[in-house]
């Protein structure tokens, strides 16, 4: 499973605050490299959720489509 765009920006916004507050450099150091990490995640994110959602359009526009050219459009389909 793959993380929402929304938990990743939750995260980087997390690791930027705690990069912030760090009084020792290498803790500062790690937070930014997890916030950047978790910024290119969810630009992942971002581009994963843009397919899921177009393909699931095409997948009910392919589905309406089968539905038209059926002889009994409403047999077999439990939401009908």
């Amino acid at each position: 499973m793959y993380p929402s765009a929304d938990l990743c920006r939750s995260q980087q916004a997390f690791q930027l605050g705690r990069a912030a507050q760090a009084g020792l450099v290498n803790v500062r150091t790690i937070a930014e490299k997890a916030a950047a990490a978790w910024g290119i995640e969810a630009g992942l994110a971002d581009e994963r959720e843009r397919r899921q959602a177009k393909t699931a359009g095409i997948r009910q526009a392919r589905e309406c489509a089968d539905r038209a050219m059926s002889e009994n459009p409403d047999r077999g389909f439990a939401s009908a």
